[in-house]
């Protein structure tokens, strides 16, 4: 499956939300600085994801965005199909239906479609800080 850079983004900032999700509205200056988005893309991402109602926002001063449900409520398949659309491999003429391999494409599908399907923003968060731990220097010579 591939995603566009929208679709990428959009992972990416929820993501960002998910690790920091405390109930406390995040900025949009952070999230694209965190996530090196460029800012002004990100906030039309955010207003769609907010149209999708996975993220909500808060004015004002101490303002920003927050997750509109739990990051283990929101799967990476729901946010993927909300940004790119249900894509039809019979639509959009990549794979024709009558092809030697359309049997085995429409396999692939299923086996992405499980995967991001079963793999929630949650999981996600835990399982990047784990492995971002294990990466620390160690500057012992």
């Amino acid at each position: 499956m591939i995603t566009s850079v929208k679709g990428d983004y959009a992972l990416q900032a929820i993501l960002d939300l998910a690790m920091y999700h405390r109930g406390v509205p995040v900025k949009i200056a952070d999230i694209a600085r965190r996530q090196k988005i460029p800012q002004k893309f990100l906030e039309l991402i955010l207003a769609g994801l907010k149209q999708g109602s996975f993220v909500e926002s808060r004015r004002g001063a101490e303002g920003g965005y927050l997750l509109a449900r739990p990051p283990e409520a929101i799967t990476v398949g729901e946010v993927v199909r909300y940004m790119e659309g249900a894509k039809d491999a019979k639509r959009d003429g990549k794979h024709k239906i009558d092809s030697p391999f359309a049997e085995m494409w429409r396999r692939v599908d299923e086996v992405i479609s499980s995967v991001i399907d079963q793999t929630n923003f949650a999981d996600l968060a835990h399982q990047w800080r784990e492995r971002q731990g294990q990466y620390v220097p160690n500057w012992d010579i």
